[in-house]
């Protein structure tokens, strides 16, 4: 499954309503951190966020760190991920969220994502690339 980098924000000490990978290790989620998959434009992504927050460097790259060593992370510049993602900017016009997309698509993984776009939208790409979109409300319960 494909993370999108939201998910990724609370490694960096960035709080998020959508904190999915603590409702991971609650067990509040069927997903194992194992099976979770990033592409290296998330990293990109976090750190930018980090420094407009101006978040300590030092935890940037303990969360870097903690990628690498937890999720299988993806190349944004492999060949067929980058062909993929000029193609869904006619859906996705975000260049980072058409990769992220790519990704899923390329690899025919689902992909877990609190982009309102790509949400909007998840029926025609569930039908045209037969891979499922969720959201951290689809895929956590609360309270159990």
């Amino acid at each position: 499954m494909i993370l999108d980098s939201t998910y990724l924000l609370p490694l960096a000490r960035i709080a998020i309503d959508t904190d999915l990978l603590a409702a991971i290790i609650k067990r509040e989620a069927d997903l194992n951190l194992e099976d979770l998959t990033i592409n290296s434009i998330s990293i990109f992504e976090l750190q930018a966020k980090a420094a407009k927050l101006k978040v300590p460097p030092e935890y940037v790259v303990e969360a870097v760190e903690a990628i690498f060593n937890a999720f299988k992370v993806e190349p944004f510049h492999k060949p067929e991920i980058i062909e993929a993602s000029y193609r869904l900017r006619k859906l996705i016009p975000d260049y980072i969220d058409s990769v992220v997309l790519a990704t899923a698509t390329t690899l025919k993984e689902d992909l877990i994502t609190e982009d309102s776009l790509i949400l909007a939208k998840a029926e025609a790409i569930e039908n045209e690339y037969s891979i499922n979109i969720f959201s951290f409300k689809d895929l956590v319960r609360k309270g159990e």
